[in-house]
């Protein structure tokens, strides 16, 4: 069992290990930018933990690989008995990251 940690970004937690690849929603830093992600708890592989309260004072860090778009979502409204229809789409936008280190315990 490696370690892993819990980080927080965007408002939601992820769980990861090193060398996770994570799909989170969009950060303004470029590709290959090297970030900071807050860390609630850190779990090594003898079973101890380390948790924040609410955040540990270390960060763990991850590297921008890229920027996309989510799928598709389509939205549409309709009203009975007057051919009132419309139909619209949304895309998500997301960064995808790379952990390359997480804190030691």
């Amino acid at each position: 069992m490696a370690q892993f940690c819990v980080v927080k970004t965007g408002g939601k937690q992820y769980v990861a290990t090193e060398k996770d690849f994570l799909v989170v929603d969009r950060m303004d830093a470029k590709e290959k930018d090297k970030i900071e992600l807050e860390t609630l708890a850190v779990f090594d592989e003898k079973g101890d933990i380390n948790l924040g309260a609410p955040n540990l004072p270390t960060k763990t860090e991850a590297t921008v690989i890229e920027h996309l778009k989510g799928e598709k979502l389509r939205i549409s409204k309709f009203k009975a008995k007057v051919r009132y229809r419309r139909v619209t789409g949304f895309r998500s936008k997301l960064t995808k990251i790379q952990i390359t280190k997480i804190p030691q315990i």
